[in-house]
């Protein structure tokens, strides 16, 4: 690998700017980004475009892939001078519907003193963006090769991803490593993530008058209700299984015994093996009354997530640029939530999630970041960028195991 630029002098840049990268931050934040807020993604991404041009100049190759129904993707690619191509990727969606921000509440300090910002999505992920973009600029003031980054932005992460997985695996594809600008966890990279079943239920029974004749009809919310109940007792959060019923509706009025009633089931796994395991027992329960159909839309989002044997070199590279910025043992850590990392991971290719900010508190009201660590954030992929100059294919793994910790 190619020696970055002088770590220490990099550090310094990024702790120089960072009241611009903390302005570049808000910016984005108060420009509201729900995910199911056409007119505000597509402003949201002309921001974000016009943001990352400001700092960094024209892209050489730009394209904006329809969403449809969803918020646009937008990739830009910036040619470097070394032989790697690293992608960048993050959402700009959020889970908070327009118009939340305008009874966001600013926490003040932590515990110990520390100054916290806070607003819808700046934890996830739009910390993550603005600092994904400084890195860039801060590596190329260090004037040594870079590779070819493409920044993805993406608008409907936080609903699954729908329209832009086909581009984010097309990308993957295409480059030599991603790294996936989402929160950290306290500082951690994130190496594994459990996949999620986004699953649709519907009960379909028969409707009847609830006074006059309600022995004609068939419940589909009791049955609904008989089938939650026996989902719950499928989870095995020992393995690392979880089933949320998130959303039921049903009926038609107070007075009519339901017809229909449908639920929507939010189930999170650690392995391919609990993924099937969890569709076999679904699939296999019952409810007392017959004449309801229970029918089940197995609707899984994202695979499992773990280290595979392409990030491993991948993270020690990381770690090893964060010694030389003085920084502590970057750690890893596996988690429960899903990213996009989860596509790429999949496929095999090399790739880290988790380097963004440092705060808490995602999907939260509430949720926050410690400015004081946005230096360092940024810091560490402008570093690890001049670190990718050539394909990590190749790079010697270390003999040590290497698992999320």
């Amino acid at each position: 690998m190619t020696a970055s630029p002088a770590p220490a002098a990099l550090t310094t840049r990024a702790q120089d700017v960072s009241p611009r990268i903390v302005e570049d931050i808000l910016t984005l934040v108060r420009h509201e980004t729900g995910s199911y807020d056409l007119p505000g993604l597509a402003s949201g991404l002309d921001l974000l475009r016009e943001l990352t041009v400001q700092r960094l100049g024209r892209p050489d190759h730009e394209q904006r892939h329809p969403g449809g129904e969803c918020g646009d993707t937008r990739t830009l690619t910036y040619r470097g001078t070394g032989a790697g191509h690293v992608a960048l990727v993050g959402h700009y969606d959020t889970v908070w519907p327009t118009g939340t921000l305008a009874g966001w509440a600013q926490p003040g300090p932590s515990e110990d003193g520390r100054e916290r910002l806070s607003g819808p999505g700046i934890f996830d992920m739009k910390t993550g963006l603005a600092q994904g973009i400084w890195a860039l600029k801060l590596a190329r003031e260090g004037g040594g090769p870079l590779p070819t980054v493409t920044f993805l932005f993406n608008g409907d992460e936080e609903i699954g991803s729908l329209s832009s997985r086909p581009v984010i695996e097309e990308v993957a594809r295409k480059v030599d490593v991603t790294l996936v600008l989402e929160p950290s966890a306290h500082g951690a990279v994130k190496t594994a993530r459990k996949g999620t079943g986004i699953f649709q239920v519907t009960a379909t029974g028969v409707e009847s008058h609830a006074g006059l004749a309600p022995q004609d009809g068939a419940s589909a919310i009791t049955a609904l209700s008989e089938f939650v109940v026996a989902a719950a007792a499928v989870a095995a959060p020992d393995k690392g299984t979880t089933i949320n019923t998130g959303l039921i509706k049903g009926g038609s009025a107070v007075n009519v015994v339901a017809g229909q009633a449908t639920a929507g089931v939010d189930i999170r796994v650690s392995s391919a093996a609990e993924q099937a395991r969890v569709d076999q027992e679904l699939d296999a329960i019952e409810v007392s009354d017959p004449r309801v159909r229970i029918e089940i839309d197995h609707a899984w989002n994202r695979p499992p997530m773990t280290l595979n044997a392409a990030s491993a070199p991948l993270l020690d590279l990381a770690r090893e640029v964060a010694r030389a910025q003085g920084r502590d043992a970057l750690r890893d850590t596996a988690v429960g939530g899903a990213s996009d990392a989860n596509f790429v991971a999949a496929l095999g290719l090399p790739v880290l999630c988790g380097m963004g900010a440092v705060g808490d508190g995602a999907h939260a009201q509430g949720e926050f970041i410690y400015p004081d660590t946005v230096p360092g954030q940024t810091a560490l992929v402008a570093g690890l960028l001049g670190r990718l100059v050539e394909p990590l294919r190749g790079r010697a793994v270390g003999s040590r195991p290497h698992r999320a910790t």
